[in-house]
């Protein structure tokens, strides 16, 4: 998983570390120059022997060539240049201990990714205990595996303990009510429907009537995966989410959607995103749009999922995250 990035960060770690390693050597041979001298060592020392400080002239071209990475990584140009801006602040003039290069440019790079991913968390358990019915409604581009993470989601939360209900809000995509009602039928949750072309705003004002007078806790909805450049479809959710008024609106993305995901996080995020769902990252090897879409949105990640079965899906840690990034 993300083994491109991983690669890459790797390879600017080492650099780095051969470029402190360089200066060592350089400060060792003034050194031992002044000692043959014998000249007052100590203040001569201070004055000509250049300590393990990096200079700007040291750094850049090693933080131009990671920007190039991470953007072929698929994190976003801006995203790339804060990094890249905040490992210059870090290792220009910053005297680095033989032995600690490695570990000390890590924590730079850590705490860089951790300033994106770090979050208010959404505590959804406590969310639905405190509000029932407890509306989340997920919406997303086309493709992105919006309805099997509804599914997943739904799985998780009857394995807490909470009574759940589907609201086959996509209307439009042929087969997309019975896909959902396959779901909910494996995983033994309710489904309310109506015909394809209904209003999908009047299918989940149903569901959480359905909830309200059936004791359910939750009502999970899915709509029509939509592309942000359909005005009709975006007006829709609009409507969708004005009617409602969802508890909590999450995005579901492709993590493997590229580049693109600047374009999805910046036109969904109009409409209001509270959370976000990553797919695929079973089959990811680079990663970069989950940096990215966290960075525009400054919106937390609720679940990230990896794998097919209804079990492949995990509360987002984003500690754990950049520590599989930053492993040897």
């Amino acid at each position: 998983m993300f083994d491109f990035l991983k690669k890459k960060l790797k390879n600017f770690v080492e650099k780095i570390s051969k470029k402190v390693e360089d200066k060592d050597v350089e400060s060792k041979k003034v050194e031992e120059k002044v000692e043959k001298e014998n000249v007052k060592r100590k203040k001569l020392i201070e004055k000509l022997v250049p300590k393990k400080i990096l200079t700007e002239d040291d750094v850049k071209p090693f933080l131009e060539d990671l920007q190039i990475d991470l953007i072929e990584a698929d994190v976003a140009y801006e995203v790339s240049e804060k990094i890249k801006k905040d490992l210059l602040g870090s290792l220009v003039s910053m005297e680095i201990k033989k032995g600690e290069e490695k570990k000390l440019i890590k924590d730079f790079i850590r705490k860089s990714l951790f300033d994106i991913l770090n979050l208010p968390k959404v505590d959804l358990v406590k969310e639905i205990q405190n509000k029932k019915p407890y509306l989340i409604v997920f919406f997303g581009f086309n493709g992105s595996g919006k309805t099997t993470t509804i599914a997943k989601v739904a799985k998780y939360l009857k394995d807490k303990g909470f009574k759940c209900v589907l609201a086959a809000a996509d209307t439009f995509r042929a087969a997309s009510i019975e896909q959902l009602e396959i779901h909910a039928k494996k995983i033994g949750v309710d489904l309310v429907k109506q015909k394809y072309g209904a209003d999908p705003a009047a299918v989940i004002f149903d569901a959480k009537k359905h909830a309200e007078a059936k004791r359910i806790d939750v009502v999970l909805a899915d709509t029509s995966g939509r592309s942000y450049s359909n005005e009709n479809l975006m007006e829709e959710l609009k409507k969708i989410v004005r009617v409602n008024k969802p508890d909590l609106k999450v995005l579901v993305v492709d993590s493997l959607t590229g580049n693109d995901a600047v374009n999805q996080a910046k036109y969904f995020g109009e409409i209001g995103v509270d959370a976000v769902v990553f797919t695929k990252l079973d089959v990811n090897e680079k990663g970069g749009a989950i940096l990215t879409v966290s960075y525009i949105l400054k919106k937390p990640i609720l679940f990230v999922c990896n794998g097919q079965g209804y079990n492949d899906i995990k509360e987002f840690d984003a500690k754990e995250f950049i520590d599989n990034l930053l492993e040897e």
